[in-house]
């Protein structure tokens, strides 16, 4: 198994944990600031209720973690599937790539949140979830 295909992948899961940290760290202070507090809030409350509530730019980090609890579960099988067939270095830097540009669009999203280049970077990003899919496929399927 190819170490260097997954390396990447660890890198995105403890970006994820560092993005709902910081979730945790701007919602909490805004919600005592409105009074609110997680023990008063009704039985099967969930955080998106707090969109309209809580200032954009606090929100901006929620909806990024949940932004990497979405296209990125299509990036680690992929990564997973080439590690076990056989990854080349292409694989491995595209790979980092799209954790680069993940990352980037995650303190783009979290802070600026301009929508025409975080679209940009989302594009860039699933070119190379693509590529490497397409790598997947024919390691797996024509082989």
């Amino acid at each position: 198994m190819e170490a260097k295909m997954l390396a990447p992948a660890a890198v995105l899961v403890l970006w994820s944990i560092v993005m709902l940290i910081w979730t945790a760290l701007s919602r909490f202070p805004a919600m005592k600031q409105l009074g609110r507090s997680v023990s008063n809030v009704p039985p099967g409350g969930r955080g998106s209720q707090l969109d309209g509530v809580l200032p954009d730019s606090v929100m901006w980090k929620s909806h990024n973690y949940t932004h990497l609890m979405e296209q990125p579960t299509i990036f680690y099988p992929t990564v997973v599937i080439l590690a076990l067939m056989g990854a080349n270095p292409g694989d491995v830097a595209i790979a980092w790539a799209y954790v680069a540009l993940r990352i980037v669009h995650s303190i783009w999203q979290a802070t600026v949140n301009k929508l025409p280049v975080r679209f940009a970077l989302f594009i860039l990003s699933t070119i190379c979830l693509l590529l490497l899919a397409i790598h997947a496929f024919e390691l797996t399927a024509l082989a």
